[in-house]
């Protein structure tokens, strides 16, 4: 029997779904509206954490000797920077790489570093510092700043300052619009699910002389919503893997990315969390429009 009650309670919420097709459009159009601009913005999201990350193992801070400094003195130093709370590695790069990638970076005009060979190297040697955390790249400077035998220090301080702050804005820029949209969807998805009740409102009025609960007379209005969350879920899963699919191809072969030397996600690693979030709301944003819409009809 119990069975029967829930077969009964899904089939009426599929029925009412195709019943209804202009409502059902409707609201299918505005969810998968507000899944797909949540979408751009989790994608960016995702994407600008990578950008960090990748900064983060990639692009450290480096710490030039002294020139006056000894052998001994330039190990001790390497040391004392690896004990520092928040460094990750510490590379050491002599006189002589130094002006091995100097002479790569000149490449056709590598004939300009003659001359510059042993006792004559200009270049001192150094430490490439990378962070546990990119946050902390100021306080790790300070406290190396502190050490002797530290010449200079350079990094790439603005860049990651700008990461950071990006990052935590788009965060935040994400939520709000979540936020409103959820809002907006449910609101549609409520007056949606109203026009079918109270289309359905003689129906209704006899289940409840003949002793239906509210419950039982709810559920397929809930299925109902759940439905067009699912299906709103799944287009927009598809139409955002399709375009992220396409433009993340054609900005990987772009000269501009090959010149900063960053990555994006693939969308294949991101699927998961997406489509759990896209689920997630397509279901909660469909359940509650419809609850809320019966509120009223049920006096509940």
């Amino acid at each position: 029997m119990k069975y029967n009650i829930l077969g009964y309670l899904i089939g009426e919420g599929f029925s009412n779904v195709f019943k209804n097709k202009k409502s059902t459009g409707a609201s299918l159009m505005i969810m998968c509206a507000t899944m797909i601009i949540f979408g751009v913005f989790l994608i960016l999201s995702e994407n600008i954490n990578h950008f960090v990350q990748e900064v983060e193992e990639a692009q450290g801070i480096q710490v030039f000797a002294t020139e006056e400094a000894t052998d001994e003195q330039i190990k001790q130093l390497g040391e004392e920077i690896n004990k520092i709370d928040g460094v990750n590695t510490t590379e050491y790069v002599s006189k002589e790489e130094a002006l091995s990638q100097m002479k790569e970076r000149f490449a056709e005009n590598e004939d300009l570093l003659e001359g510059y060979d042993g006792e004559n190297n200009i270049f001192t040697a150094s430490y490439v510092v990378t962070l546990t955390d990119l946050t902390l790249s100021g306080q790790v400077q300070d406290q190396i700043s502190k050490l002797e035998n530290v010449k200079k220090i350079t990094s790439s301080n603005e860049t990651v300052a700008t990461l950071i702050d990006l990052a935590n804005g788009i965060k935040i820029v994400t939520g709000v619009i979540l936020a409103l949209l959820i809002i907006i969807s449910v609101f549609i998805i409520a007056n949606t699910i109203k026009l079918t009740v109270h289309a359905r409102r003689k129906e209704i009025s006899i289940m409840k002389y003949v002793g239906a609960t509210n419950g039982f007379i709810r559920w397929p209005f809930i299925v109902e919503g759940m439905i067009i969350g699912v299906i709103a879920s799944a287009i927009s899963i598809i139409i955002v893997a399709v375009a992220y699919n396409f433009i993340a191809e054609q900005m990987v072969n772009s000269q501009f990315m090959r010149t900063v030397g960053v990555s994006l996600v693939g969308f294949s690693d991101m699927f998961s969390s997406i489509i759990f979030t896209y689920m997630l709301l397509g279901i909660g944003i469909g359940a509650i429009g419809s609850i809320i819409s019966m509120r009223k009809y049920l006096k509940v």
